[in-house]
Protein backbone atom coordinates (compact mmCIF):
# COMPACT_ATOMS: atom_id res chain seq x y z
CA UNK A 1 0.00 0.00 0.00
CA UNK A 2 2.84 2.41 0.89
CA UNK A 3 4.44 1.71 -2.50
CA UNK A 4 1.14 2.36 -4.30
CA UNK A 5 0.68 5.67 -2.46
CA UNK A 6 4.27 6.64 -3.23
CA UNK A 7 3.69 5.99 -6.93
CA UNK A 8 0.40 7.91 -6.79
CA UNK A 9 2.18 10.84 -5.12
CA UNK A 10 4.64 11.03 -8.02
CA UNK A 11 1.82 10.81 -10.56
CA UNK A 12 -0.18 13.54 -8.85
CA UNK A 13 2.83 15.85 -8.52
CA UNK A 14 3.42 15.44 -12.25
CA UNK A 15 -0.22 16.09 -13.15
CA UNK A 16 -1.10 18.91 -10.76
CA UNK A 17 1.51 21.33 -12.14
CA UNK A 18 -1.23 23.21 -13.96
CA UNK A 19 -2.87 24.12 -10.61
CA UNK A 20 -0.05 26.57 -9.78
CA UNK A 21 -0.21 28.07 -13.28
CA UNK A 22 -4.00 28.32 -13.02
CA UNK A 23 -3.86 30.23 -9.73
CA UNK A 24 -1.08 32.48 -11.02
CA UNK A 25 -3.11 33.38 -14.10
CA UNK A 26 -6.28 34.03 -12.10
CA UNK A 27 -4.28 36.27 -9.73
CA UNK A 28 -3.63 38.64 -12.66
CA UNK A 29 -7.29 39.65 -12.42
CA UNK A 30 -8.54 38.56 -9.00
CA UNK A 31 -6.93 39.99 -5.86
CA UNK A 32 -7.17 37.80 -2.76
CA UNK A 33 -10.28 35.56 -2.58
CA UNK A 34 -8.04 32.53 -2.07
CA UNK A 35 -10.84 30.53 -0.43
CA UNK A 36 -13.09 31.15 -3.43
CA UNK A 37 -10.41 30.29 -6.00
CA UNK A 38 -9.46 27.11 -4.12
CA UNK A 39 -13.12 26.15 -3.84
CA UNK A 40 -13.71 26.61 -7.57
CA UNK A 41 -10.70 24.43 -8.39
CA UNK A 42 -11.85 21.77 -5.90
CA UNK A 43 -15.26 21.70 -7.56
CA UNK A 44 -13.65 21.48 -10.99
CA UNK A 45 -11.54 18.48 -9.95
CA UNK A 46 -14.25 16.78 -7.89
CA UNK A 47 -16.93 17.19 -10.58
CA UNK A 48 -19.16 19.09 -8.18
CA UNK A 49 -21.35 22.14 -8.72
CA UNK A 50 -20.59 25.27 -6.70
CA UNK A 51 -22.76 27.98 -5.12
CA UNK A 52 -21.07 31.28 -4.26
CA UNK A 53 -22.83 33.71 -1.92
CA UNK A 54 -21.89 37.27 -1.09
CA UNK A 55 -23.14 40.84 -1.33
CA UNK A 56 -22.88 42.59 -4.72
CA UNK A 57 -19.48 43.87 -5.83
CA UNK A 58 -17.23 41.15 -4.38
CA UNK A 59 -16.16 39.78 -7.80
CA UNK A 60 -18.19 36.56 -7.60
CA UNK A 61 -19.06 36.66 -11.29
CA UNK A 62 -15.65 37.99 -12.33
CA UNK A 63 -13.82 35.18 -10.51
CA UNK A 64 -15.89 32.45 -12.19
CA UNK A 65 -15.52 34.11 -15.61
CA UNK A 66 -11.78 34.43 -15.05
CA UNK A 67 -11.49 30.73 -14.18
CA UNK A 68 -13.45 29.87 -17.33
CA UNK A 69 -11.04 31.99 -19.40
CA UNK A 70 -8.11 29.91 -18.18
CA UNK A 71 -9.79 26.71 -19.39
CA UNK A 72 -9.96 25.55 -22.98
CA UNK A 73 -13.64 24.71 -22.60
CA UNK A 74 -17.02 26.07 -23.64
CA UNK A 75 -18.51 28.71 -21.32
CA UNK A 76 -22.02 30.17 -21.05
CA UNK A 77 -23.49 32.72 -18.68
CA UNK A 78 -27.17 33.02 -17.76
CA UNK A 79 -28.33 36.13 -15.94
CA UNK A 80 -31.24 34.98 -13.77
CA UNK A 81 -34.14 37.44 -13.60
CA UNK A 82 -37.76 37.18 -12.39
CA UNK A 83 -39.08 36.92 -15.98
CA UNK A 84 -36.72 34.13 -17.05
CA UNK A 85 -38.38 30.93 -18.33
CA UNK A 86 -37.16 27.31 -18.03
CA UNK A 87 -36.95 27.14 -21.83
CA UNK A 88 -34.44 30.01 -21.72
CA UNK A 89 -32.10 27.64 -19.89
CA UNK A 90 -32.59 24.14 -21.30
CA UNK A 91 -33.98 24.99 -24.75
CA UNK A 92 -37.27 24.37 -26.49
CA UNK A 93 -38.99 23.03 -29.61
CA UNK A 94 -39.15 25.45 -32.55
CA UNK A 95 -41.76 25.12 -35.31
CA UNK A 96 -40.41 25.47 -38.84
CA UNK A 97 -43.25 26.64 -41.14
CA UNK A 98 -41.30 25.63 -44.28
CA UNK A 99 -41.48 21.91 -43.63
CA UNK A 100 -44.18 21.95 -40.96
CA UNK A 101 -41.97 20.17 -38.43
CA UNK A 102 -40.60 20.94 -34.98
CA UNK A 103 -36.87 21.03 -34.28
CA UNK A 104 -34.93 21.25 -31.04
CA UNK A 105 -33.19 24.48 -30.17
CA UNK A 106 -30.75 23.72 -27.36
CA UNK A 107 -30.34 26.24 -24.57
CA UNK A 108 -27.17 27.62 -22.96
CA UNK A 109 -27.07 24.68 -20.50
CA UNK A 110 -25.34 22.69 -23.26
CA UNK A 111 -21.83 23.83 -22.38
CA UNK A 112 -18.87 22.88 -20.18
CA UNK A 113 -18.90 25.68 -17.61
CA UNK A 114 -22.29 27.28 -16.90
CA UNK A 115 -22.39 30.48 -14.85
CA UNK A 116 -25.83 30.85 -13.28
CA UNK A 117 -25.51 34.47 -12.22
CA UNK A 118 -27.69 35.64 -9.31
CA UNK A 119 -29.59 32.35 -9.37
CA UNK A 120 -31.90 33.45 -6.55
CA UNK A 121 -33.27 36.34 -8.61
CA UNK A 122 -35.51 33.88 -10.51
CA UNK A 123 -38.53 31.95 -9.11
CA UNK A 124 -38.33 28.30 -8.07
CA UNK A 125 -39.80 27.07 -11.37
CA UNK A 126 -36.79 28.44 -13.24
CA UNK A 127 -34.24 27.42 -10.61
CA UNK A 128 -35.53 23.83 -10.76
CA UNK A 129 -34.96 23.73 -14.53
CA UNK A 130 -31.32 23.06 -13.67
CA UNK A 131 -32.10 20.09 -11.40
CA UNK A 132 -32.02 17.36 -14.05
CA UNK A 133 -28.93 18.84 -15.68
CA UNK A 134 -27.05 19.08 -12.37
CA UNK A 135 -27.93 15.63 -11.08
CA UNK A 136 -28.41 13.43 -14.14
CA UNK A 137 -26.08 15.30 -16.52
CA UNK A 138 -28.83 15.28 -19.13
CA UNK A 139 -31.67 17.50 -20.34
CA UNK A 140 -35.15 16.51 -21.51
CA UNK A 141 -36.79 18.71 -24.15
CA UNK A 142 -40.28 17.58 -25.13
CA UNK A 143 -39.98 13.78 -25.49
CA UNK A 144 -36.24 13.72 -26.25
CA UNK A 145 -33.35 13.38 -23.79
CA UNK A 146 -29.93 14.85 -24.54
CA UNK A 147 -26.69 14.04 -22.74
CA UNK A 148 -24.55 16.92 -21.50
CA UNK A 149 -20.76 17.00 -22.02
CA UNK A 150 -18.59 14.92 -19.68
CA UNK A 151 -17.08 18.16 -18.42
CA UNK A 152 -20.18 19.99 -17.19
CA UNK A 153 -20.15 22.24 -14.16
CA UNK A 154 -22.69 24.72 -12.80
CA UNK A 155 -21.13 27.62 -10.93
CA UNK A 156 -23.89 29.75 -9.46
CA UNK A 157 -23.79 33.05 -7.61
CA UNK A 158 -26.42 34.44 -5.30
CA UNK A 159 -26.95 37.46 -3.13
CA UNK A 160 -27.89 37.00 0.54
CA UNK A 161 -31.52 35.94 0.88
CA UNK A 162 -32.35 38.97 3.02
CA UNK A 163 -31.85 41.28 0.04
CA UNK A 164 -34.72 42.76 -1.97
CA UNK A 165 -36.18 40.67 -4.80
CA UNK A 166 -34.62 37.29 -4.02
CA UNK A 167 -36.18 33.84 -3.96
CA UNK A 168 -34.63 31.26 -1.59
CA UNK A 169 -33.41 28.17 -3.43
CA UNK A 170 -35.44 25.01 -2.71
CA UNK A 171 -33.69 22.52 -0.43
CA UNK A 172 -33.75 19.91 -3.22
CA UNK A 173 -31.71 22.17 -5.47
CA UNK A 174 -29.31 23.62 -2.94
CA UNK A 175 -28.38 20.06 -1.90
CA UNK A 176 -27.18 19.43 -5.47
CA UNK A 177 -24.34 21.89 -4.99
CA UNK A 178 -21.23 20.16 -3.70
CA UNK A 179 -19.85 23.37 -2.18
CA UNK A 180 -21.34 26.58 -0.90
CA UNK A 181 -18.69 29.27 -0.56
CA UNK A 182 -19.44 32.43 1.41
CA UNK A 183 -17.23 35.40 0.61
CA UNK A 184 -16.79 38.63 2.54
CA UNK A 185 -15.24 42.05 2.02
CA UNK A 186 -11.51 42.24 1.22
CA UNK A 187 -8.99 43.65 3.67
CA UNK A 188 -7.76 47.25 3.31
CA UNK A 189 -4.50 46.04 1.73
CA UNK A 190 -6.34 43.79 -0.73
CA UNK A 191 -8.74 46.58 -1.64
CA UNK A 192 -5.76 48.83 -2.32
CA UNK A 193 -4.42 46.27 -4.78
CA UNK A 194 -7.88 45.94 -6.33
CA UNK A 195 -7.90 49.71 -6.83
CA UNK A 196 -4.54 49.60 -8.62
CA UNK A 197 -5.64 46.71 -10.84
CA UNK A 198 -9.24 47.54 -11.69
CA UNK A 199 -9.57 51.35 -11.60
CA UNK A 200 -8.88 51.70 -15.32
CA UNK A 201 -10.73 51.32 -18.60
CA UNK A 202 -9.04 48.04 -19.58
CA UNK A 203 -8.68 45.31 -17.01
CA UNK A 204 -6.16 42.45 -17.28
CA UNK A 205 -7.10 39.28 -19.15
CA UNK A 206 -6.09 35.66 -18.71
CA UNK A 207 -4.56 33.11 -21.05
CA UNK A 208 -5.82 29.56 -21.47
CA UNK A 209 -3.77 27.29 -19.20
CA UNK A 210 -5.37 23.85 -19.31
CA UNK A 211 -7.58 21.92 -21.74
CA UNK A 212 -10.55 19.64 -21.16
CA UNK A 213 -8.54 16.42 -21.49
CA UNK A 214 -6.10 17.48 -18.76
CA UNK A 215 -8.98 18.28 -16.40
CA UNK A 216 -10.67 14.92 -17.04
CA UNK A 217 -7.35 13.14 -16.49
CA UNK A 218 -6.81 15.04 -13.24
CA UNK A 219 -10.31 14.02 -12.11
CA UNK A 220 -9.51 10.37 -12.87
CA UNK A 221 -6.27 10.55 -10.88
CA UNK A 222 -7.89 12.39 -7.96
CA UNK A 223 -10.54 9.66 -7.82
CA UNK A 224 -7.79 7.10 -7.09
CA UNK A 225 -6.50 8.94 -4.01
CA UNK A 226 -6.40 6.68 -0.96
CA UNK A 227 -8.88 7.26 1.87
CA UNK A 228 -8.14 5.28 5.03
CA UNK A 229 -10.99 3.62 6.93
CA UNK A 230 -10.27 5.89 9.90
CA UNK A 231 -10.82 8.94 7.67
CA UNK A 232 -14.05 7.44 6.33
CA UNK A 233 -15.25 6.84 9.88
CA UNK A 234 -14.33 10.44 10.77
CA UNK A 235 -16.48 11.69 7.89
CA UNK A 236 -19.38 9.45 8.98
CA UNK A 237 -19.13 10.79 12.53
CA UNK A 238 -19.17 14.40 11.30
CA UNK A 239 -22.28 13.86 9.19
CA UNK A 240 -24.03 11.76 11.82
CA UNK A 241 -23.38 14.49 14.39
CA UNK A 242 -25.52 16.86 12.33
CA UNK A 243 -28.45 14.41 12.64
CA UNK A 244 -28.09 12.91 16.13
CA UNK A 245 -25.80 15.31 18.01
CA UNK A 246 -26.77 13.85 21.38
CA UNK A 247 -24.87 10.66 20.52
CA UNK A 248 -21.67 12.71 20.32
CA UNK A 249 -22.11 14.71 23.54
CA UNK A 250 -23.44 17.65 21.55
CA UNK A 251 -26.77 18.08 23.34
CA UNK A 252 -26.23 21.86 23.26
CA UNK A 253 -26.70 22.09 19.48
CA UNK A 254 -29.65 19.66 19.19
CA UNK A 255 -32.33 22.38 19.64
CA UNK A 256 -30.72 24.36 16.80
CA UNK A 257 -30.87 21.64 14.13
CA UNK A 258 -34.06 21.08 12.16
CA UNK A 259 -32.55 18.68 9.62
CA UNK A 260 -29.02 17.32 9.40
CA UNK A 261 -26.88 16.71 6.33
CA UNK A 262 -27.98 14.15 3.73
CA UNK A 263 -25.96 11.09 2.60
CA UNK A 264 -24.96 13.19 -0.40
CA UNK A 265 -22.90 15.26 2.06
CA UNK A 266 -20.92 12.16 3.06
CA UNK A 267 -20.10 11.39 -0.57
CA UNK A 268 -19.27 14.99 -1.46
CA UNK A 269 -17.08 15.43 1.64
CA UNK A 270 -14.82 12.56 0.57
CA UNK A 271 -14.79 13.61 -3.10
CA UNK A 272 -13.93 17.22 -2.25
CA UNK A 273 -11.23 16.09 0.17
CA UNK A 274 -9.67 13.93 -2.57
CA UNK A 275 -9.60 16.94 -4.89
CA UNK A 276 -8.04 19.07 -2.15
CA UNK A 277 -5.39 16.40 -1.56
CA UNK A 278 -4.68 16.40 -5.32
CA UNK A 279 -4.12 20.16 -5.20
CA UNK A 280 -1.67 19.61 -2.32
CA UNK A 281 0.16 16.95 -4.34
CA UNK A 282 -0.71 14.02 -2.08
CA UNK A 283 -2.02 10.55 -2.88
CA UNK A 284 -3.91 10.17 0.39
CA UNK A 285 -6.50 12.13 2.36
CA UNK A 286 -5.73 13.56 5.81
CA UNK A 287 -8.10 14.92 8.49
CA UNK A 288 -6.84 18.41 7.55
CA UNK A 289 -8.20 17.87 4.03
CA UNK A 290 -11.61 17.02 5.50
CA UNK A 291 -11.52 20.15 7.66
CA UNK A 292 -10.39 22.30 4.73
CA UNK A 293 -13.52 21.46 2.70
CA UNK A 294 -15.89 20.55 5.55
CA UNK A 295 -17.61 23.90 6.04
CA UNK A 296 -18.14 24.44 2.29
CA UNK A 297 -19.71 20.98 1.92
CA UNK A 298 -21.88 21.04 5.05
CA UNK A 299 -22.94 24.65 5.70
CA UNK A 300 -25.92 24.59 3.29
CA UNK A 301 -27.03 21.11 4.34
CA UNK A 302 -27.66 21.84 8.02
CA UNK A 303 -31.11 23.42 8.30
CA UNK A 304 -31.71 25.44 11.46
CA UNK A 305 -34.75 25.77 13.70
CA UNK A 306 -36.59 28.99 14.50
CA UNK A 307 -34.99 28.81 17.94
CA UNK A 308 -31.53 28.97 16.35
CA UNK A 309 -32.53 31.94 14.21
CA UNK A 310 -33.95 33.71 17.26
CA UNK A 311 -30.63 33.22 19.04
CA UNK A 312 -28.66 34.38 15.95
CA UNK A 313 -27.09 30.94 15.63
CA UNK A 314 -25.72 30.14 12.17
CA UNK A 315 -24.82 26.85 10.51
CA UNK A 316 -21.17 27.85 11.03
CA UNK A 317 -21.80 27.92 14.79
CA UNK A 318 -23.23 24.40 14.64
CA UNK A 319 -20.37 23.11 12.49
CA UNK A 320 -17.74 24.73 14.71
CA UNK A 321 -19.14 22.81 17.67
CA UNK A 322 -19.13 19.57 15.69
CA UNK A 323 -15.58 19.89 14.33
CA UNK A 324 -14.27 20.86 17.77
CA UNK A 325 -15.97 17.90 19.47
CA UNK A 326 -15.55 14.98 17.04
CA UNK A 327 -12.27 13.20 17.73
CA UNK A 328 -9.74 13.51 14.91
CA UNK A 329 -8.18 10.15 13.87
Amino acid sequence: MDLEISQLNKKIQAENVFIHDLKKEIAKVIVGQEELVNGLIVGLLANGHILVEGVPGLAKTLTIKTLAQTLSAAFQRIQFTPDLLPADIVGTMIFNPKDGAFSVRKGPVFTNILLADEINRAPAKVQSALLEAMQERQVTISDSTFKLPELFLVMATQNPIEQEGTYPLPEAQIDRFMLKINITYPSKQEEGRILETMARQRIPTCAQIVNEDAILQARHTADQIYVDDKIKNYVLDLVQATRVPEKYSLEKIKPWILYGASPRATIFLVQAAKAYAFIQGRGYVTPEDIKAVGFEVLRHRVLLTYEAEAENVTSETVLNNIFETIEVP
